[in-house]
């Protein structure tokens, strides 16, 4: 089996798997089928494809991860004790993030205020 332990935390989660987050906000007290029916209307393939659907709360404390592993769907969480997880708090969509952006997220890095590359033709 090809699994990674994500750094700064106990997930392990298959290398093989893309992963998708919800930017927004979910409501925390969703389960696996809440969850599940959330991808199903974002998603034409569902959420049975194997990837990652990442979700943060409100608080932005509390992280949840769900994928199905064909036989039935998992559902991981991590729970901060300080500080707070970087959140977009607009959105609704489901975007897909890399493997090393998962990982710094839930080290506390703010994937998304990285510098956007550029590229010149001209220089001066």
């Amino acid at each position: 089996m090809n699994l990674v332990a994500l750094e700064g935390s106990r997930m392990i989660m298959r290398k093989d798997r893309r992963i998708f987050v919800r930017l927004g906000f979910t409501d925390m007290r969703k389960q696996i089928n809440g969850l599940s029916a959330f991808v199903q209307e974002q998603r034409p393939e569902g959420p049975f494809d194997g990837s990652y659907y990442v979700f943060c709360g409100k608080t932005r404390k509390v992280i949840k991860i769900l994928y199905w592993d064909r036989t039935g769907f998992c559902l991981m969480q991590k729970r901060l004790e300080r500080n707070t997880f970087p959140w977009p708090r607009d959105g609704t969509d489901l975007d897909e993030m890399s493997r090393a952006n998962i990982r710094a997220l839930l080290r506390g890095i703010d994937v998304w205020k990285e510098h956007c590359p550029v590229s010149y033709k001209i220089a001066g």
